[in-house]
């Protein structure tokens, strides 16, 4: 039996994981968009590292396109299989992944255009909407904490608080010659123990092999209720004090969700100034409403919270934007106000447009809620450039640049050691480290290491071992 690392190795993207059992049958973890980069990422998209047609089951731990964003392309190069997930992760996709297509082929209408100019051969989109909207019909869902047999073995999903549906993917895999089965978790990304909105993390059985993110395996988070008192002085010095805009980009699912509802817990308590709040996303505005239908996976704060608030997702000035028209007239609005927009890493989306017409603004304040890429936008703007290009275009940086990872839907350093403390060290033969930026990883790997956890692996892409 082997496991190939084909995606999220030393960097933090691309996820996949290829197991190979003894039977012959290939089970594929996650199968996620290498994001980030723009096209530059078109050849390591497309350049799988597994032929689609032999693989039999892909095992889905959540819907963040890092993760999920390549299943229609390998469905328009031949799977056939089968999709395992969650209820709620296949209802995120359902809206996610239509929403990647109609990305790849703007971007690539753009992208063209540029090598044109260059002389260069132009290329098609990686799949479309409708590529996208085909492939849901191979999702199949499973609840959580139910094991299901499928062939040479067994699945089962225990939740893992990161965003609406993700998990745990924990699986019985039959060994030729022997009783007993191999035991694999999947830890996917793994959420906070202090989560407003969804319930913590939860224990997952004993393995024998871990498979298991570290995007934020050297640092620590604040405290949320510090976050809240955070945000709110920004709101204030941006909108009150410099009458300018706020904008906050983040990602459409999970941490939009978190943002609005930390605004409506601030309207409710009489501490939010009253300016105009838009959320200018029709995925975020979506994915709300998916939210809204899987009340199961909220934690009993939120649920008491819904006794008194039945909307934690609405107040009175807070306005869903759907329309491009409108998306457009922000940008030439003069008041003060926040605007939350898609995407967390402002490599695509509405939030680029608002960041290239406010960033040379003294009165504006870009607001980082979450994890950037080296090699993206957000990123460059949060360490500190003085100077971006913005569809192509050069632009001064004269706005106030802040940042907040205590929002992360990420577990910090402790909380994944508290996520893996539950296990038999004895039992657990090995903890493979992926989804991480290489230093990360390493620092990491030492603490698990100082917590008993002996054999650590950090997989380059394309490693596979035995196991």
């Amino acid at each position: 039996m082997t496991i190939q690392f084909l995606g999220a190795t030393k960097e933090v993207t691309g996820s996949k994981h290829l197991i190979t059992t003894d039977n012959g049958t290939k089970i594929l973890l996650d199968c996620g968009l290498y994001q980030g980069k723009g096209l530059e990422t078109y050849n390591d998209n497309i350049d799988l590292g597994f032929n689609p047609q032999e693989v039999d089951y892909l095992i889905l731990s959540h819907a963040h396109i890092d993760h999920s964003g390549l299943i229609p392309y390998i469905i328009k190069e031949g799977f056939r299989g089968t999709v395992l997930c969650t209820p709620a992760t296949r209802d995120l996709c359902a809206i996610m992944l239509p929403d990647s297509g109609r990305i790849q082929e703007l971007d690539t209408i753009t992208f063209n255009k540029k090598r044109e100019k260059q002389g260069k051969s132009t290329i098609t989109p990686i799949y479309n909407e409708e590529d996208a909207r085909l492939a849901l019909q191979y999702f199949v869902s499973i609840p959580y904490d139910k094991e299901m047999k499928f062939g040479d073995f067994s699945l089962m999903f225990t939740d893992n608080g990161h965003i609406l549906g993700s998990a745990t993917c924990n699986l019985k895999i039959k060994r030729n010659g022997q009783e007993e089965p191999v035991r694999i978790a999947f830890t996917g990304d793994i959420g906070r123990y202090e989560g407003r909105i969804l319930k913590k993390p939860q224990q997952f059985p004993q393995a024998d092999y871990i498979i298991m993110e570290s995007t934020y395996g050297d640092r620590e988070h604040k405290p949320v209720t510090q976050s809240d008192d955070d945000l709110l002085d920004v709101v204030k010095y941006t909108c009150i004090q410099k009458r300018g805009k706020l904008i906050i980009p983040s990602f459409a699912v999970g941490r939009s969700q978190e943002i609005i509802f930390a605004l409506n817990t601030l309207w409710e308590e009489g501490k939010l100034p009253n300016i105009n709040v838009y959320v200018d996303s029709p995925l975020s505005v979506n994915a709300t409403n998916i939210f809204k239908l899987h009340t199961e996976s909220f934690n009993e704060d939120m649920i008491e919270f819904m006794r008194q608030d039945p909307d934690p997702f609405g107040f009175d000035k807070l306005r869903y934007i759907q329309s491009s028209k409108e998306s457009k007239e922000l940008n030439f609005s003069s008041e003060p106000c926040i605007i939350i927009s898609a995407s967390g890493m402002m490599e695509a989306g509405r939030v680029k447009h608002h960041i290239a017409n406010n960033i040379e603004k003294k009165s504006t304040t870009i607001l980082g809620v979450g994890y950037c890429s080296p090699t993206t936008l957000g990123y460059r703007i949060l360490k500190g450039d003085r100077m971006v290009s913005i569809f192509g275009i050069p632009h001064k940086v004269k706005a106030d640049i802040r940042k907040l990872e205590s929002y992360s839907a990420h577990a910090d350093c402790k909380e994944l050691l508290k996520f893996i403390d539950h296990q038999d060290r004895n039992q657990v033969k090995k903890v493979i480290v992926v989804h991480g930026e290489e230093k990360t990883q390493r620092n990491f790997a030492k603490s698990l290491q100082s917590n008993g956890f002996k054999d650590v692996f950090i997989p380059s892409k394309h490693d596979k071992i035995e196991i």
